[in-house]
């Protein structure tokens, strides 16, 4: 098990937010996790990656829990966030914005090396890699943001939301290449509004209403589930 949640309650202030939360994540999975919207799911990304800190229950990551751990610790343990909404430095070039993916690793060769394969995987980033990351569209800037992750030689990356704002071109794009990072070894825990595009790629898959897991399983089960259909329309509805 690479990442698991064990009985996660997190607060904002008095607000209840994630309630007696379970997850549990494999090596080599793509896990996605669905829900509307003040469902909890940005919120578990933030508790993942330290910014805010369960009020009870465990967060563990290869078997080690990680909830007292600040982010950069975090990171250097092996998880890289992709934030919602790319979250680039604007002003700084593409290269330096892949470069500050690496900033808690030593420098050397094989930081170029990981730069050159990020380039292999976005050859659309090798063209812009001089232009300034504000300036880039938003499909260019979430190959940027993904590129970024990947400096860090991450064993989990954590996307929040990777298809938001996107073209529909590019939103296709990144769904195959979320499914070639994982092919190349990489776990993959992804917040996800575009349910049918995500139940795609994924292994299995996480519902969360109101900050409690009302549904799991494999991504085929919950493709064929009727609440999961009605969800593409809007809110969704869970009977209880």
């Amino acid at each position: 098990m690479l990442l698991e949640f064990r009985d996660v309650d997190t607060y904002y202030g008095d607000l209840h937010v994630l309630k007696q939360v379970n997850y549990s994540i494999d090596n080599g999975e793509i896990v996605c996790l669905l829900g509307g919207n003040a469902s909890g799911k940005s919120t578990t990304m933030k508790t993942i990656m330290g910014v805010v800190r369960p009020k009870r229950g465990s967060v563990v990551f290869d078997g080690e829990p990680i909830e007292q751990l600040p982010t950069s610790e975090r990171v250097r343990r092996g998880i890289a966030p992709v934030l919602e909404a790319r979250r680039l430095f604007p002003r700084m070039t593409v290269y330096e914005n892949l470069e500050m993916g690496a900033f808690l690793r030593q420098p050397g060769p094989e930081l170029e090396e990981d730069i050159e394969r990020v380039y292999e995987l976005f050859p659309r980033v090798k063209e812009r890699r001089s232009q300034l990351a504000g300036t880039l569209s938003g499909g260019e800037q979430q190959m940027v943001a993904i590129g970024r992750a990947l400096m860090a030689r991450p064993r989990l990356i954590c996307m929040d939301e990777p298809s938001m704002g996107l073209a529909p071109i590019f939103v296709e794009q990144t769904f195959e290449i979320i499914q070639e990072i994982n092919r190349r070894g990489t776990t993959i825990f992804m917040v996800e509004q575009n349910a049918n595009m995500a139940l795609t790629v994924a292994h299995r898959a996480y519902v969360l209403q109101t900050g409690q897991v009302v549904l799991s399983g494999s991504a085929r089960e919950l493709r064929e589930n009727p609440l999961i259909r009605e969800a593409y329309l809007g809110e969704m509805q869970v009977a209880h």
